[in-house]
Formats: structure tokens, sequence, C-alpha cells
């Protein structure tokens, strides 16, 4: 039973990761809760809405996003995922490139399927 949750949780971080890549807002609002705690990689907490309208306004554009050194953790039915990932893009007309872990919390929803319910990311820093 924990490898099959273990499977479904690497396929929502796919889809999540594709969303994320295409700004595909209607993905995005049906793979994140509502009640979404998420702190970002400057210390400040968005929502839901928050994350949505950076992808639907246009001022978040990926160009990759690439993971690496993925860890699953299943716990009484939640997800625990730390994931390593290369991003690429531009935030409000601004190149980047970083390096970040992201931690998140899949949880099931109400219509049983999984939906980011918390989140952290954190930049890593060149040894």
């Amino acid at each position: 039973m924990l490898e099959s949750i273990e499977h479904q949780i690497d396929a929502v971080e796919e889809e999540l990761r594709l969303a994320m890549l295409a700004s595909d807002v209607e993905s995005l609002d049906a793979l994140i809760s509502p009640s979404l705690i998420f702190t970002t990689h400057f210390g400040s907490s968005i929502s839901k809405q928050d994350d949505l309208e950076i992808h639907r306004s246009g001022a978040l554009k990926f160009q990759a996003i690439e993971p690496s050194e993925r860890k699953v953790l299943i716990l009484n039915g939640l997800g625990y995922v730390s994931v390593r990932m290369r991003l690429s893009g531009a935030f409000s007309g601004s190149p980047f490139q970083e390096d970040v872990r992201f931690s998140r919390v899949w949880q099931r929803s109400q219509k049983n399927s999984w939906q980011v319910v918390a989140g952290q990311a954190t930049v890593v820093q060149p040894k």
C-alpha cells in the first residue's frame, strides 16, 4: 500500500512540475489545496490565490524545472516530499537561475485527489 501511495505522490509531483512550467492555472488550482500555506525562499508566506495569481498574471515564467534528489515519506496517509530543483525563468521580467529545495505536504482532498496543503522553498547554497 505504501508503495502505491508513493507512486501516486511521484505522479502528482510530476503533474505539479509540468503545470508550473506551463503556468497552467487550471491544473495548479486542482493540485493546490484552498488552505495552502507556502513559505517562499524569501521567507514570506503565500496562499493558494497568491500562487495562482503569480502564474495567471504572467509575472512568473519558468523556462526549466529540473528535479533531482527526490525523497518521499508517507505518514498516516500524508505524503511529504523533499525535492531539489534547478529552476530558470523570469520573474517580473528579471531572469533567474536558482537551485532550490522544495518541501511539500500532500493530502487527499474531499474529492479523493492529492493536493499540496503546505510547502516551503530554500535556496541551495553552493559548497
